[in-house]
C-alpha cells in the first residue's frame, strides 16, 4: 500500500471533516481562519494601545509586528469568504431552475478572491443572491491593507532631553587694572565696557550675527540639544527710557563759553574755554550759563569762525565735579541710582544746523534694573522676551560726595565717592533675595561712561564731514568720524539707547562671576500616533465576513442532502465527467466527500477526454469542422 504524503494526509483530514454531520465540524477550517484573523486584529489593537503616544524607540519591533499581523489578518479573512462563495456555487446550480454553464466559470473566478470575478458575479446575480454579498466583501477586502497602513502615524515631537543654562547676574562685581600717577591711585576704565560704549556713541552700535530667522546669542548659552526654553527668570541688567524735552530749548544768538568747538586748548583751570557769539538752540538760554545744543559760531573769533554743532549729549551730572544740572534729572526723578541721565539734541544734517532748523531734544536715562525674561534657543537662533522690569524707586539723598583734593596749576583735582550700594528687590521673591552691585562697581561704571559723555558732533564749515569728540574736559582727545551718525532724528535715538542698554546687559551676563538660570532642553523624537478611526473598516469587514459565513452555513444546512458540501473543490466537476460506471462507484455512499475520490488517478487525452485507471473511456463527442 502506497504511503500518503503530507498534503494528501491534510486533504484526507479535511475530507473527513466535510463528511461530518455536524455543521460546525464541516466548516471548522473556515471558522478557524476567521478566528485567526480576529485574533490578529485584536493583537494589533493591543499593540497599538501599548504604543500609542509612546516613542518609537521604546518598541522598535512593534511596527513590524503590526505589519505581519495585518497581513495574516487580511490573508486569513479571505479564506472563509472564498470558501463560502465556492459552496454557494453548488447551491446556485442545484436550484429548481437550470443555470447557464458560464455561471460556473463566473462563480469559480469569484471564489478565487479576484476582483474581476467578484465584479462579474455581482453583475450576474444583480445583487439579489447571498453570493453577491460575498463578492462585495471580496472586493472590499482588497483595500484592507491600505486601512491598516493609515492607522499609525509617526510624527516628530519635541521631548524633554535634559537641562539648559543661561547666565544671570545677581550681584555685579567689576574690577579694572590699578594704576598710579605721582603716587596717587587713579581710577581706570572698565575696558570691555569702554569698547562697547565707543561703538554706540560714535557709530550705530554692535549688531548681532544673523542666524536662521533671527540672531545668534550674544551671551554664553548652554543648549546641548539645539532646542531649549527657559521659563521666566530674573537678572540684573540695564534699562533705558527717553522722553521729549523740546520745550526746554529755544533759539537765540548769545555770547557764551564755546566748550564744543574743535581744537580747543586746555586751560590751566581745566574748565575755561573760549568765549564767542553763537546762534542756535540753547538750554537755559535766559540763565547765566546757557548751553548751546545745536547751532554755529557768528562772532569775530577767527579761530573758530563758521564751525557748527550738529548734535550734543549733555549729562545732567557733571563728570568732573558731580554737581547737577536741573537737579540731576528732569523727568526721571523716581529712579534711584541712575547710571547716566543726559539730554541729547541734534539736527538731521549739516545744512539743517546752519539753517537754524529746530532740533529734536530728548532726555534719556540708563539705570540699573532687574529684568524678568523668557528665553528660547532653536536652530542657532536665540530669542528673549522681556516680561517686566523692576527699578529701585525709593527716595534718597544725592549719592555723590565730592571734595576738592588739590588745586594746582594743572587744574583742580577732585575726589568723589559713591555713598551707597545699589540694591533692587523683586516683589515676588523673598525679602532676603536682592540684586545689585557695590559702590566700587558703580563708581567704575560711571567713570567709564564719563569717557563718552558729554559728546559733540561738529563740522568746521558747511562742506566738512561730521566728527564726534568725546569728553570735553580733556583737551586734545581724538575726534572720530563715524560712517553713521546715531544722533540724528531719522535714526530713532530712543531705539538706539534701548539697544545700548541691552548690549551692556549682555556684557554683564557674559563676564565672570555670573550664575545660571536653568531651562529645559528638547530634542526631536519619533512618536507613535494612532488613528483609531482607520480600524473601523477592517473590523466591519471582520464582522460582515462572519455574518456571511454563518448565513452560508445555515443555507447549506437547510438544503440538507440536496446540496453537497463541496465548497471550492474541483473533484465534483471531474467526477461527474467520468464514465458512468466510475461515476456510480464514486457517488454511491457519498464517496465525493471521502479520500477515495481524491486518490483516484486520472489522465486527460485530447482525443478521448478524461480517463480513469480501471475504467473505460468516456464517450468522445465528435467535432465537426465547418
Amino acid at each position: 500500500k502506497k504511503k500518503l504524503d503530507i498534503p494528501q494526509r491534510i486533504e484526507r483530514k479535511f475530507a473527513r471533516l466535510n463528511a461530518s454531520e455536524n455543521p460546525l465540524r464541516r466548516w471548522s477550517l473556515e471558522l478557524a481562519c476567521w478566528t485567526v484573523s480576529a485574533v490578529c486584529m485584536g493583537s494589533t489593537i493591543g499593540i497599538l494601545a501599548y504604543m500609542k503616544d509612546q516613542p518609537l524607540s521604546r518598541c522598535p519591533s512593534g511596527l513590524t509586528a503590526i505589519t505581519v499581523l495585518a497581513k495574516i489578518a487580511a490573508a486569513t479573512l479571505i479564506i472563509p469568504t472564498s470558501e463560502a462563495i465556492g459552496q454557494l456555487k453548488w447551491n446556485w446550480f442545484q436550484g429548481p431552475a437550470s443555470k447557464e454553464m458560464i455561471d460556473l466559470d463566473i462563480f469559480d473566478k469569484a471564489s478565487r478572491g479576484g476582483p474581476w470575478g467578484s465584479m462579474m458575479l455581482l453583475l450576474r446575480t444583480k445583487g439579489k443572491s447571498l453570493a453577491a454579498v460575498g463578492a462585495i466583501l471580496t472586493i472590499l477586502m482588497l483595500a484592507i491593507d491600505t486601512f491598516f497602513q493609515q492607522v499609525v502615524e509617526l510624527p516628530e515631537v519635541w521631548v524633554l532631553q535634559g537641562k539648559a543654562f543661561v547666565p544671570v547676574v545677581t550681584q555685579l562685581k567689576r574690577e579694572s587694572p590699578r594704576a598710579w600717577m605721582a603716587g596717587v591711585e587713579n581710577l581706570q576704565d572698565d575696558l570691555s565696557l569702554r569698547v562697547l560704549l565707543d561703538k554706540f556713541f560714535v557709530g550705530n552700535g554692535s549688531r548681532p550675527m544673523p542666524a536662521g530667522e533671527g540672531f545668534q546669542a550674544e551671551i554664553p548659552v548652554s543648549c546641548s540639544t539645539g532646542n531649549c526654553a527657559w521659563p521666566m527668570y530674573h537678572t540684573l541688567g540695564v534699562c533705558s527710557a527717553c522722553t521729549d524735552v523740546s520745550p526746554l530749548i529755544s533759539y537765540a544768538c548769545l555770547s557764551s563759553k564755546m566748550d564744543w568747538v574743535r581744537n580747543i586748548s586746555r586751560d590751566p583751570t581745566g574748565s575755561m574755554y573760549p568765549l564767542g557769539t553763537m546762534c542756535g538752540y540753547f538750554i537755559n538760554a535766559t540763565s547765566d550759563s546757557p548751553v548751546m545744543m545745536t547751532g554755529y559760531t557768528t562772532g569775530p573769533n577767527a579761530t573758530y569762525a563758521g564751525q557748527a554743532l550738529v548734535a550734543r549729549g549733555l549729562p545732567l551730572v557733571d563728570s568732573v565735579t558731580r554737581t547737577t544740572l536741573f537737579g540731576g534729572t528732569i523727568h526721571f526723578g523716581h529712579i534711584r541710582n541712575p547710571i547716566e541721565d543726559f539730554i541729547i539734541a541734534g539736527v538731521e544734517d549739516i545744512e539743517s544746523a546752519y539753517a537754524n532748523s529746530t532740533p529734536f531734544a530728548q532726555e534719556c536715562v540708563l539705570s540699573w534694573c532687574v529684568k524678568a525674561i523668557k528665553s528660547t534657543y532653536s536652530l542657532g537662533t536665540y530669542k528673549e522676551e522681556l516680561v517686566e522690569n523692576f527699578l529701585n524707586s525709593t527716595a534718597g539723598p544725592h549719592p555723590w560726595l565730592t571734595t576738592l583734593a588739590e588745586d594746582s596749576d594743572d587744574g583742580p583735582v577732585y575726589e568723589y565717592f559713591y555713598a551707597e550700594n545699589v540694591t533692587i528687590r523683586v516683589p515676588s521673591e523673598p525679602e532676603e533675595v536682592s540684586y545689585g552691585l557695590d559702590n566700587a562697581t558703580m563708581l567704575l561704571t560711571t567713570a567709564t561712561f564719563d569717557n563718552v559723555l558729554p559728546f559733540f558732533s561738529t563740522v568746521n564749515n558747511s562742506s566738512d564731514v561730521v566728527s564726534t569728540r568725546l569728553r570735553y574736559w580733556r583737551a586734545g582727545d581724538t575726534e572720530m568720524r563715524p560712517d553713521i551718525n546715531p544722533w540724528v532724528p531719522s535714526n530713532n535715538v530712543t531705539q538706539h539707547i534701548e539697544r545700548l542698554a541691552t548690549a551692556v546687559t549682555n556684557l554683564m551676563r557674559s563676564s565672570s562671576g555670573t550664575e545660571s538660570a536653568s531651562g529645559d532642553g528638547y530634542a526631536k523624537e519619533v512618536h507613535v500616533q494612532v488613528q483609531w478611526a482607520w480600524l473601523t473598516f477592517p473590523l466591519l469587514l471582520l464582522v460582515l465576513s462572519l455574518l456571511f459565513l454563518v448565513l452560508t452555513i445555515r443555507r447549506t444546512s437547510i438544503a440538507g442532502g440536496d446540496a453537497g458540501l463541496w465548497k471550492n473543490s474541483t473533484l465534483p466537476i471531474l467526477i461527474y465527467s467520468l464514465p458512468k460506471d466510475a461515476q456510480q462507484l464514486l457517488i454511491s455512499g457519498g464517496a465525493l466527500d471521502k479520500p477515495q475520490a481524491k486518490n483516484t488517478r486520472i489522465k486527460f487525452a485530447t482525443n478521448t477526454g478524461w480517463r480513469v485507471s480501471g475504467y473505460s473511456s468516456a464517450p468522445v463527442t465528435p467535432v465537426t469542422t465547418r
